[in-house]
């Protein structure tokens, strides 16, 4: 039989076919005169137990210590054992999946934002916070928690939980849409004045922060936070942030 009529029969496609011939669970048969492969009925049998291994999970590159055994001496239970558990990982990894689908669906987050920090994000969303700031605090979160990682996520998740907390949420989001409209006709007063909010509302949690920080990469994003906003941000509100920086500065330590 030709591939075609043996792809047929087996339920694989052609593409499959050359697949396992490629990686070596399939012999390649001989050609005919016209130069058309041809297939028996043992060809049919052996793609047919490729594909009842390849449903219960066995990796193709596995497959020939089972398919070349002749069944007399093999002892099988080794390997289901071992892809029962490589199943039990697979069944665990998806458990999380869903939690953590289930959780950004629950705060209407996106995809890619850290679900420990989604709780958080969804709050400033919802309080109507500019869609290019919105942006901003996203990317910037995304960043934060690829440095923090496991050892710092906690720490970033009580920032993040306290700067929406009932008692600083107000005055964040009173600076951020302040931040949001500063422009070319913002006045140098207007300037300085949301950089003393700045400080006065975010100072001490940004010394919390920096004091409970374990994780060393959550300094090493400073840097990287910097150069994210350099084409983003506009003059006057990179101004409000270099004084912001200077204030936080001169704050005296606890």
């Amino acid at each position: 039989m030709r591939s075609g009529e043996l792809a047929r029969l087996a339920g694989v496609t052609v593409r499959a076919l050359r697949h396992y011939h490629q990686v070596g669970v399939l012999a390649e048969p001989h050609r005919t005169g016209n130069g058309y492969r041809a297939y028996d009925v043992h060809d049919l049998v052996r793609v047919l137990r490729i594909k009842r291994l390849a449903a219960l999970g066995v990796p193709l590159e596995r497959m020939p210590e089972v398919l070349d055994d002749d069944g007399r001496d093999r002892d099988a239970t080794e390997l289901l054992d071992e892809l029962d558990r490589e199943l039990a990982v697979r069944m665990e990894r998806i458990t999380r999946q869903r939690e953590v689908l289930a959780l950004l669906r629950a705060h209407r987050a996106a995809p890619d934002v850290p679900p420990e920090l989604a709780p958080f994000l969804a709050v400033f969303a919802a309080a109507g916070v500019t869609a290019d700031m919105r942006r901003l605090d996203r990317d910037q979160s995304i960043l934060l928690a690829h440095f923090a990682g496991e050892e710092g996520m906690a720490e970033l998740a009580r920032f993040y939980e306290r700067l929406s907390g009932p008692a600083l949420f107000p005055t964040v989001t009173a600076i951020s849409e302040r931040f949001s409209r500063l422009g070319p006709d913002s006045t140098d007063g207007e300037i300085t004045e949301l950089a003393r909010s700045f400080a006065a509302a975010l100072g001490p949690e940004i010394g919390t922060l920096d004091e409970e920080a374990t994780a060393p990469g959550l300094g090493a994003a400073a840097e990287l936070l910097g150069r994210h906003t350099e084409d983003v941000l506009n003059e006057q509100q990179w101004e409000a942030l270099r004084r912001f920086g200077v204030l936080l500065e001169a704050l005296p330590e606890e």
